[in-house]
């Protein structure tokens, strides 16, 4: 070879489409003819331009876009060979696609074949061999020789390193191209490309591990746990032969030997592969070893990995009482490789399952029965029926798996999903996730057989009433068959005998399995029943205790009052019998999957129920006090013992309970018992909960349960307390005298006048105190769990650290407690573990590993400041002012703080010691008592010493400078430093210093000229002679000492040379060529860096305290701090910590702010304005790193992608989570560099060895690869990048700027079966390599993967590409510190202690809410979510033992997820909130769920009302999908009775409490509106002396408890004092009641109660996209209507029209007081409802802004709507869009909306009897007659409608006296009326507040029996009668806006109000407001 090929650089190739080449004739082959007739057309020059390999049709990307990326790297260099890369791929591609049918083929055919015509010739001249088959061998030969020259080199730098990737990638193509074009017939070459790609040697893509030959150098291969996991993995001994599996070549590893036994993908063995070696490695690592020993052969590993990966497996198989199937040998080794091979077998189902990964007993059968197979292949066992050798039924096959096993499944799951109809079908008519997963939990799954019949009724979807259930005559056959021995049931099932013997039954749909998702509020009480049973029948005892005047508890043993309350027991029978009968209705669906002794159970229970429901009432009626008694001899308090046979029923009754509890209070008992598959176990549970695999065994240990159990007791005795002397109690007086009086005269016509007792009075009265007795438990648990929460908080250390001073006061303590908690100790260490604290540290010097410790800590320090500095949090001066110096004499104990502890601390010890007087020992101990001033003084002192040691170079100035410093030091010693120095001259000598240090700093600034520097030299001699004399003359007392040495040495003659010098020239000055001072300096950063600090610790004033001035930063220091002295388990080196991934979901959100985006002000102000706004101090940071004055700077530098990064750091971002996550992986190597560096690397610092020691850099990449790994699931980046969209370019730029993060995504791709395009889906995982992306795992789907919720589908997709033990899930809108990062591998060894019963498998994370800082609401929002996620939280997690999965950001134990249903559920609508699931999940499944708070990320929240209001539904959407899941039902059964309390009001109780208190004041006021308008309020304070009741008082202060948000405020306020301070704590709280705080969360509550009780009745429950926008913005008129119209605006109104008819007809003798103090939370709520949209509006009250709100909602409200109009343009559209809740409701809900309608018609039916007109008339008549002026109404408006329609057009005049007849006929009727029967203006005000809501019903009836009335004209009329409310109340809600807009000072208040955290924070909200208009 004549020249070497130097591997090109990578080059950037502009985003374009796929190509491929085609070959031509070979010149070594004329013999071959071309595929293709081509006419070329010769071309003088080719095309520079690169071919786009990017933008290609998704059919051909995967298989030629690398042969179109090489052609376009080799280009410039070799044409030719650019060519024919572009030809090859040109081929495969008309290979793939011959009649161009797919979508974009034909183009992209047409392009390349057009390139390469314009290329053939010009390459062909620039050719170097003669043949293109020799200059592809050429060429391939010399990227070869480089390979193998370069390949084994562990030192190349980045560059070296790209080329080596290239020069591999380029082999591997040309290795294909030349392979191809030398294997003969062309056709056959491309179709057995795969073959040929496998062979090729040099380049593989790989994730982490280069398992192909080229990858063996690399530093991650040469790790010794690796090398042990890979030699695990590839021992292939005793395996059958490769030629049963059709191969030829022996077996590499134990993944290929199962790849060709079973079929599973390339993709998927290539992953799961990898995913094992590095799970085996990491555990392999961990295990204990001797010193001595490399790591062992891996059994311990492998049995760890079983035990974990087959706990659940082996579980089923004991649920379901049949053998595993995993059998082992015997001998040793032979049984490591069979362990190997199951779990690589499950891993392989797993990895290719798809959505069946949901469906985890689902993925144990199909377990089941390959390994039964699996075990006959390796054993060589023979079938009995065939006689010949044991085969997988369905391997073999390429994709078999997939075909035959995964995609039957899939297909049920899809089907079943489409019947959902996007969440409008019931949940009866279609099975979910869990319905198809529970199918395997009974015995009935084995009929599926093996291989899986498709006849099977598992696989019918069809729901057809006309089925007949002929299903069980097999079942009961399969029953008789499992009479034989396990082996032979077994030998059946693994052989298909099953489905031969048996004969074909009609398929028909199974249905529900377990349970059914039923719409009904009777879900709360059946899922939570023995919670209401207590609740009720405590509410009965309670009432017949206040009935009798208890007033002790004993009282309550005396007979009678005993007896009575004995009666509770009757109605504790009729609860049951209800529970029983919805037990039956409800699951009635579900019967054809429930076992037949479950429906006998049903029964059974159902009868006895029924029985005692008869026999407790006649028992107690007849034994009514007739007792038996028995007296006693002793003196005790019973005194005499009695009983009844009624009491004798209720003790045989209470015997299950009395079990019950005694097994209640051994919980190891009765958790072995429900755990037990025993028969005498399972005969003993058979009467309890049914038999289910999930919800056993959930008991807690005995110390959780007492203090869960304590806390109850607490909260329920406070509530029943209360209860019964502030509620119950007061109103039993009351009570009786309404009972006594005798109404007579009734104020309307009385329905029923005969009822006795005024039975509806009394029902008026006791119902809202009733609401409030079952809501009010809420705000007790409220209460305690303040309490309870700050005490655990401060016994936990949270806050001790909370401001700046305290971070000063205690920093000497960071170092000894960042060594206890993040530096991995020693054996020795762990075996003293010391405790933990502010005060054991040793402050002193500490042994050698205490020393290296603290070089640790301030290399961690300076990095933690640096990426502040890098995220612009601080600017270059605070960034030197924070950083510690790291020196030698860190090692050798001496620490030199952060100057901004020492601010001012020289400058104050100099002010003492001028003025002092006394002695020595007095100014030492009052300087060292400020340690941080003593350290100040020191370092100032050795740092001028050190400074003058450098810089005086003179033998005299050097003498004189000793003969100072030691009389200094001399006095220092003999305590007379006071007596030898003048201290009042030290502010002067202090100005001097300065002097000399700043010309030292200028002179080492930049290269000086000659005349510059000997002017500063003449500068410095002056300053050091000024220095000199001042010391020597004004402060010395003996200062002639040094002129004596002077004259000593001139009388001595010893150098007369010196003497002479001293008299001419001066000191210090220069004297011929000889320099007494060495100046410039010498070019050391150390002793610049030293100069500059001893500059800043003499000039620093009292601002640097101050340091750093930014918030965000001082939270996380602060925070950091104090985390450090928490309890977290110990760090274990890197080398030994558990591995872990992390996982983001992404959809269409942003990536990067594009330059467009950041400059746009298309809605509102841009963002880049917005953000400079809202960050002042970022921006200033910002710009100064950047070198530049302002944003035009910027721009003209071309730096606006450092501006893009900035802004998208800033809002919520892709970049900005990836960026906090990757610090994860910063952080690892950092602690790994640690782990290994000695002192010498530690003091050179980590950057600095990373990039000169490359071994050591490898090291650290190889271990950080092994321990960590991001993947985001970018689901629409593969249509992104087809489609060119910028968003694909910034995943690819993210992917360049972090080269270890992974991007997983969904390829849908047309692929080209029998020439027709047939839609394929693939899970793809890629990589950037060298600014490309590089597909390394491609796995074939059965389908779509998107059939469930979009969230959690996503995550599934992915989470085969995660590795490691532990997996954290990370939301979009979240972020990451790099100092938090740090804590990782403490918390991972959370999964290592034990919590109770079992170790952890959630871990819960602290989260920090980043959004609040401008908007108010975003304020409150902020503090709301903060204390959910730190107080509430923790208290669920202990001692609540209920804390479930929230979101974000949980840690995971991976492989306990992956085997048992993932980290979320995905089953359309009834997982809505996905992520609450897989905490349900894991705790029925025995799970552990922990709460830390040492370790915080950051998150982000929606910052506008219309977004938080969106979210809030949607949470409360999901809320009430969950009250109807059978997770929620399960776990409210199977907890213990107090677990249960905690579960309900930690969950769906804290929804319906909130409901319950709003329609507690619907019921206070609609009983109040019967009383006054029927006329018994009257009679009542007339004759019953009843005015003020003071339980209704009661019952409004507790509803308001609720409506003003202190539910949520207490534990927010307590969280606050703790980590702010109580004082600022009640500061911020008293700041929100002014920024109308209360006004928001009563607002939120009328969200909440809307979307929750709506969803539980009718549905609709759906994803509500909010934006996370970052700008806050204006909402105009009609959105907030559209938005708050139904939930808001109508209840607002309907409440005001009560509290006004309440207000007008009420009894003039009642308390104006009282009245106004019971309503005014009611008036507070209505007005709240009506107005918050508009108060909480920016710019809400700007007239420019009202007026254009007015025009757009006229031009809404009378759009007319149509098919494609959307609801935001017309509002036909959106209010058919607002039933569309509706549609799918059934009847029953109907009918309820129907009556809960009826309501309205008592304004009326009331209001009629009360017209003057009437003349006190109560007949029936009168009411009758009203309805006859509604319809006189409604004719008129018809009739005007009418008129409109026929003579507006062309008769315009007839219309307009036709309106004008009309008008005058109605004034006449009016008029006539007001004259002959006394009609009043009141009259008609009472007509309208009457005939109003009656009109608003009628609409809301008409809306529920919508499907019966379309199409009429009834539904017309409807249709513009609701026009006509919506356009009256947006009037009415409009008036005002208008008015108050008019007033200035209007809109600065609210922009105050709403604004005023940045107004506090002293940012310009007004130009952002208006920022708009300036932009233009």
């Amino acid at each position: 070879m004549s020249h070497e090929i130097v591997p090109v650089d990578p080059i950037d190739v502009p985003s374009t489409s796929y190509s491929r080449p085609i070959l031509g004739p070979r010149e070594d082959s004329p013999e071959r003819a071309t595929e293709f007739t081509r006419s070329l057309t010769f071309r003088e020059h080719v095309s520079s331009e690169p071919f786009d390999s990017e933008r290609l049709p998704a059919t051909l990307a995967s298989e030629i876009q690398r042969f179109l990326r090489i052609a376009n790297l080799v280009e410039s260099e070799e044409p030719r060979i650019a060519y024919l890369c572009r030809f090859h791929a040109f081929e495969i591609a008309h290979h793939m696609d011959r009649n161009s049918t797919g979508r974009g083929v034909r183009q992209f055919k047409t392009s390349l074949l057009q390139r390469l015509e314009l290329d053939e010739e010009f390459t062909v001249r620039r050719r170097k061999e003669k043949s293109d088959v020799r200059e592809l061998k050429r060429v391939y030969h010399a990227y070869k020789e480089y390979i193998i020259r370069h390949g084994a080199a562990f030192n190349l730098d980045n560059s070296q390193r790209e080329k080596l990737i290239n020069a591999r990638r380029i082999a591997s193509v040309l290795y294909e191209v030349l392979k191809t074009v030398t294997s003969g017939a062309g056709p056959q070459a491309i179709a057995d490309r795969e073959s040929i790609r496998a062979k090729s040697e040099f380049y593989v893509p790989y994730n982490i591990l280069p398992l192909d030959k080229g990858g063996v150098h690399q530093a991650i291969m040469h790790l010794p746990e690796i090398k042990a996991a890979v030699a695990i993995v590839r021992n292939t001994r005793g395996l059958p032969p490769p030629e049963e599996f059709q191969r030829h070549q022996p077996f590499l590893d134990l993944f290929e030997f199962l790849q060709y036994a079973f079929g599973f993908q390339n993709g998927n063995v290539a992953n799961q592969r990898e995913h094992l070696i590095l799970l085996l490695s990491n555990t392999i690592i961990r295990q204990p070893q001797k010193q001595s020993s490399a790591p062992k052969s891996g059994d311990e590993a492998v049995d760890a990995l079983m035990k974990k990966f087959f706990k659940n497996y082996t579980n089923w198989c004991k649920f379901l009482g049949r053998k595993n199937n995993i059998r082992l040998p015997y001998v040793k080794q032979e049984a490591l490789q069979y362990k190997t091979l199951y779990i690589g077998l499950y891993l392989l189902i797993w990895g290719e399952a798809s959505n069946l990964r949901f469906m985890p007993e689902c993925l144990c059968y199909i377990f089941h029965h390959m390994a039964y197979e699996l075990h006959g292949v390796l054993t060589g066992a023979v079938s009995m029926i065939t006689g010949e050798k044991v085969a997988p039924a369905y391997g073999g096959g390429h994709e078999s798996f997939l075909a035959d096993v995964v995609t039957p499944i899939y297909m049920v799951v899809q089907k079943e999903a489409e019947k959902n109809k996007n969440g409008t079908a019931d949940h009866s008519m279609w099975r979910n996730y869990d319905d198809l997963n529970e199918f395997f939990w009974s015995l009935e799954c084995f009929e599926i057989g093996w291989p899986m019949r498709p006849e099977h009724d598992f696989f019918c979807v069809e729901s057809s009433e006309t089925s007949k259930p002929g299903r069980w005559r097999g079942m009961l056959r399969f029953r008789k068959q499992t009479k034989k021995t396990d082996e032979e049931i077994e030998d059946d099932e693994e052989l298909g005998v099953l489905s031969e013997e048996q004969p074909k039954p009609t398929s028909r749909w199974l249905g529900k399995t377990n349970f059914v998702e039923t719409r009904s509020f009777w879900q709360i009480f059946r899922s939570f029943d023995r919670m209401w049973s207590f609740f009720v029948l405590s509410l009965q005892a309670l009432i017949i205790m206040a009935c009798h005047d208890v007033g002790s508890p004993l009282q309550v043993f005396n007979a009678n009052i005993f007896e009575d309350v004995m009666s509770i027991f009757i109605t504790s029978a009729i609860l049951k019998l209800i529970k029983g009968i919805l037990d039956i209705i409800f699951k009635w669906k579900a019967r054809n999957t429930m076992p037949i002794n479950e429906k006998k159970k049903r029964l059974v229970k159902l009868g006895f129920a029924a029985m005692w429901t008869i026999i407790l009432p006649v028992l107690y009626s007849h034994s009514r006090r007739k007792y038996i008694c028995y007296f006693t001899n002793y003196k005790t308090w019973l005194g005499e013992w009695c009983f009844s046979p009624y009491m004798v029923a209720v003790t045989i009754y209470l015997t299950g309970s009395a079990i019950e509890l005694v097994l209640f209070f051994v919980p190891a008992i009765s958790k072995y018992i429900e755990t037990s598959n025993h028969g005498i176990f399972k005969t003993l549970s058979w009467w309890g909960q049914p038999r289910l695999y999930v919800g056993r065994g959930m008991q807690e240990t005995q110390v959780s349960q007492f203090k869960y159990t304590f806390f109850w007791i607490l909260v329920l005795l406070t509530k029943f307390a209360f209860s019964y002397a502030f509620e119950i109690k007061p109103l039993i007086e009351p009570t009786r005298l309404i009972m006594k009086v005798g109404v007579r005269n009734y104020e309307w016509h009385e329905i029923f006048p005969e009822v006795k007792s005024n039975a509806a009075a009394i029902v008026a009265v006791w119902a809202p105190i009733m609401v409030v007795y079952f809501m009010d438990t809420q705000i007790w648990y409220s209460v305690y769990c303040t309490i309870f929460g700050g005490l655990y908080g401060v016994l936990h250390h949270l806050g001790e650290i909370r401001t700046l001073g305290m971070l000063r006061g205690r920093f000497h303590t960071l170092p000894s407690a960042f060594n206890a908690s993040l530096i991995p100790h020693s054996t020795k260490d762990e075996k003293r573990r010391k405790q933990r604290g502010f005060f054991p540290f040793n402050l002193g010097r500490g042994s050698d590993g205490q020393k290296n410790s603290m070089a640790k800590f301030v290399l961690v320090w300076n990095q933690v400041i640096n990426s502040f500095r890098t995220e612009d949090l601080i600017s270059n001066k605070e960034l030197d002012l924070m950083t510690m110096p790291l020196s030698s004499e860190v090692l050798s104990g001496i620490i030199r703080w952060p100057i901004f502890l020492l601010a001012n601390k020289f400058s104050t010890a100099l002010s003492i010691a001028k003025d002092f007087v006394g002695k020595d020992e007095v100014l030492y101990r009052r300087i060292r008592k400020d340690e941080y001033m003593y350290y100040a003084v020191k370092e100032c002192y050795e740092s001028l010493k050190y400074i003058l040691q450098i810089l005086v170079v003179g033998d005299l100035e050097k003498k004189i400078i000793s003969g100072i410093i030691n009389e200094i030091e001399e006095s220092i010693r003999q305590s007379s430093l006071l007596e030898e120095f003048k201290m009042a001259e030290l502010p002067a000598l202090h100005d001097k210093c300065i002097e000399l240090v700043q010309l030292l700093v200028e002179g080492s600034a930049e290269q000086l000229q000659v005349e510059k520097s000997e002017e500063l030299h003449g500068k410095l001699v002056k300053a050091l002679q000024d220095i000199f004399e001042l010391v020597t003359n004004d402060m010395m007392v003996h200062g002639d000492r040094i002129l004596d040495l002077l004259q000593s040495r001139e009388g001595s003659g010893e150098d007369t040379g010196i003497f002479m010098r001293v008299i001419e020239p001066q000191l210090f000055e220069s004297y011929g060529e000889w320099r007494c001072i060495h100046f410039p300096l010498p070019d050391s950063a150390s002793l610049s860096e030293q100069i500059q600090r001893f500059l800043l610790l003499l000039t620093v004033k009292d601002s640097a305290m101050d340091i750093p001035e930014n918030l965000d930063a001082r939270r996380r220091l602060s925070f950091f701090a104090t985390s450090l002295f928490m309890d977290m388990p110990d760090a274990p080196k890197v080398r030994n910590m558990m591995s872990f991934s992390v996982l983001t979901p992404h959809y269409q959100e942003d990536i990067n702010y594009s330059t467009n985006e950041l400059h746009s002000t298309k809605s509102s102000v841009s963002i880049i304005f917005y953000m400079q706004k809202i960050f002042p101090d970022e921006w200033k940071n910002f710009l100064e790193r950047m070198g530049c004055d302002n944003l035009d700077a910027l721009k003209k530098e071309g730096k606006e992608e450092e501006l893009r990064n900035w802004a998208s750091f800033r809002g919520q971002t892709l970049s900005r989570t990836v960026r906090g996550m990757m610090y994860c992986r910063e952080a690892l190597k950092l602690q790994a560099f640690l782990d290994m560096a000695d002192d010498e690397d530690i003091l050179e610092g980590y950057k600095d060895v990373e990039r000169s020691n490359r071994p050591l850099a490898a090291q650290l990449d190889a271990l950080a690869d092994m321990k960590f790994t991001y993947v985001v699931s970018c689901q629409m980046f593969g249509a992104q990048k087809s489609s060119g969209d910028p968003h694909a370019q910034d995943i690819l730029d993210l992917m360049i700027k972090y080269p270890s993060l992974r991007v997983a995504y969904v390829e849908e791709r047309e692929e080209i079966v029998l020439d027709v395009p047939k839609k394929v889906y693939y899970s793809i995982l890629v990589k950037a390599v060298n600014g490309f992306d590089q597909e390394i795992y491609r796995v074939k789907l059965p389908g779509p993967p998107n059939i469930g919720e979009g969230k959690p589908e996503n995550q599934n997709h992915a989470i085969v590409f995660t590795r490691g033990e532990a997996l954290q899930t990370i939301d979009m809108n979240q972020d990451h510190y790099l100092e938090e990062a740090f804590k990782m591998r403490n918390l991972l060894q959370e999964f290592l202690r034990n919590r109770g019963r079992r170790p952890p498998t959630i871990l819960g994370l602290r989260e920090h809410i980043f959004t609040g800082s401008v908007s108010s609401l975003a304020w409150f929002m902020s503090y709301q979510e903060t204390s959910f996620v730190t107080i509430g939280q923790r208290l669920l997690a202990n001692p609540l033992r209920v804390r479930f999965h929230y979101g974000h950001p949980d840690v995971f134990d991976r492989i306990f997820h992956i085997t048992r249903g993932g980290i979320s559920k995905s089953s359309r609508t009834i997982n809505l909130s996905e992520d609450v699931f897989a905490g349900y999940n894991t705790t029925l499944r025995r799970g552990c769920i922990t709460y830390n708070e040492y370790l915080q990320v950051g998150k982000g929240r929606d910052v506008g009302l219309n977004q938080i209001s969106k979210f809030e539904a949607k949470v409360a959407n999901g809320n009430s999908e969950q009250t109807i899941s059978r997770d929620i039902y399960r776990l409210g059964q199977r907890f213990d009775f107090f677990r249960m309390l905690s579960c309900y009001f930690t969950t769906i109780g804290f929804y319906f409490s909130s409901l319950i208190s709003v329609i507690g004041i619907y019921i206070y006021l609609y009983g109040q509106l019967y009383l006054v308008l029927s006329g018994l309020q009257k009679t009542l304070i007339l004759e019953a002396k009843v005015k003020n009741i003071k339980s209704l008082e009661t019952a409004l202060a507790s509803q308001s408890f609720i409506q003003l948000g202190l539910l949520t405020g207490l534990p927010m306020v307590m969280e606050i004092g703790l980590e702010k301070g109580f004082l600022i704590a009640f500061q911020d709280f008293i700041l929100m009641q002014l920024q109308l705080a209360a006004f928001f969360f009563t607002f939120s509550l009328g969200t909440k109660t809307h979307y929750f009780g709506r969803t539980i009745l009718h549905g609709g429950a759906k994803y509500r996209p909010t934006g996370r926008k970052v700008v806050v913005f204006h909402a105009n008129f009609s959105e907030n209507y559209r938005l708050y119209s139904r939930s808001h605006f109508i209840k607002g109104f309907e409440l005001m029209i009560l509290l006004v008819v309440y207000e007008l007809f009420k009894h003039t003798s009642q308390s104006n007081m009282a009245y106004s103090f019971i309503t005014f939370s009611v008036w507070f709520m209505s007005f709240t409802w009506l107005c918050a949209p508009f108060l909480f509006n920016p710019s809400g009250f700007t007239w420019e802004i009202i007026v254009g709100d007015w025009r757009d909602w006229n031009r809404w409200i009378k759009e007319q709507g149509g098919i494609g109009i959307q609801q935001d343009k017309s509002w036909q559209s959106w209010w058919n869009d607002e039933q569309a809740h509706l549609r799918g409701s059934g009847v029953g809900a109907r009918c309820l909306e129907i009556i809960l309608s009826l309501r309205f018609f008592v304004y009326q039916y009331g209001l009629v009897y009360h017209l003057d007109i009437t003349q006190s008339n109560t007949n029936i008549i009168v009411y009758a007659l009203s309805w006859v002026v509604i319809l006189a109404t409604f004719f008129t408006v018809k009739a005007v409608d009418l008129g409109r329609q026929l003579f507006s057009t062309r008769k315009h005049l007839v219309f307009r006296f036709f309106k004008v007849f009309v008008f005058v006929s109605i004034l006449t009727i009016i008029i006539t009326l007001a004259n002959i029967c006394h009609l009043s203006v009141k009259d008609l005000l009472v007509s309208c507040l009457a005939f109003l809501p009656t009109g608003w019903g009628l609409i809301l009836i008409a809306q529920a029996v919508r499907p019966k009335i379309e199409g009429t004209s009834l539904w017309e009329f409807t249709q513009v009668l609701a026009r006509a409310y919506d356009y009256g109340m947006g009037v009415v809600l409009f008036a005002p806006m208008a008015i108050l807009a008019w007033l200035p000072i209007i809109s600065a208040f609210q922009t105050r109000f709403l604004f005023n955290e940045a107004f506090n924070r002293r940012l310009q909200i007004q130009p952002i407001l208006a920022g708009k208009k300036k932009n233009r």
